[in-house]
C-alpha cells in the first residue's frame, strides 16, 4: 500500500506530466481543427472548379449557336434564287425552252393521284342507335314501374 501512494505522490510532483496531457488536447483539437478546414477547403474548390467548367460549356454553347447561325444564314444566301441563277450561267446552263424538254413515257407507270376528300352526297349517313339505347334513365324507371305495378294490383 506504501508503494502506491508513493507512487501517486510522485506522480502528482511531476507537474510537466499534466501540462503534457494538456498540450496533447490542445494540439489534437487543433489537428482536428486543420482536418474540418481541409475538407472545407477541397470541397470548396471542387464546387468552384465545377461551376467555372459549367460556366466555360455554356459560353461554349453560345458560341455554337452563334456560330450555327452564321451558317443558317449563309446557306439561306447561297441557295437563294439569285444566286443559284448565277451560279448556273457561270456553270453554262440556259433556261429550258419548250422545244428542248422531251418527255420519257414509260410503260406501266401510273402516277400517284391526289386524295379525293370530298363526299359524293350532301347529307351525312344517318347514326345508327340501337332502340336500347335510345331510352332515357328515367323512361326505363317508369317502364319497369308499369311492368311491375298491374302484377302487384292483380295480386290482391
Amino acid at each position: 500500500m506504501n508503494k502506491i501512494t508513493t507512487l501517486a505522490r510522485k506522480y502528482r510532483q511531476a507537474p510537466w506530466r499534466t501540462q503534457r496531457q494538456w498540450l496533447g488536447l490542445v494540439l489534437l483539437g487543433v489537428v482536428m481543427a486543420a482536418m474540418v478546414a481541409g475538407v472545407y477547403l477541397n470541397v470548396t474548390a471542387r464546387a468552384t472548379l465545377a461551376g467555372r467548367e459549367i460556366l466555360d460549356l455554356n459560353y461554349e454553347i453560345a458560341a455554337n449557336e452563334r456560330a450555327n447561325a452564321d451558317l443558317q444564314t449563309d446557306l439561306a444566301e447561297a441557295s437563294s434564287e439569285a444566286a443559284m441563277q448565277q451560279h448556273a450561267q457561270m456553270l453554262g446552263f440556259v433556261p429550258a425552252r419548250p422545244e428542248d424538254i422531251v418527255y420519257v413515257v414509260v410503260p406501266g407507270y401510273t402516277p400517284k393521284t391526289g386524295v379525293d376528300l370530298s363526299t359524293t352526297t350532301g347529307q351525312p349517313p344517318a347514326s345508327i342507335i340501337l332502340p336500347e339505347y335510345r331510352q332515357t334513365l328515367f323512361e326505363w324507371f317508369a317502364e319497369r314501374i308499369q311492368s311491375s305495378a298491374p302484377a302487384a294490383g292483380g295480386q290482391q
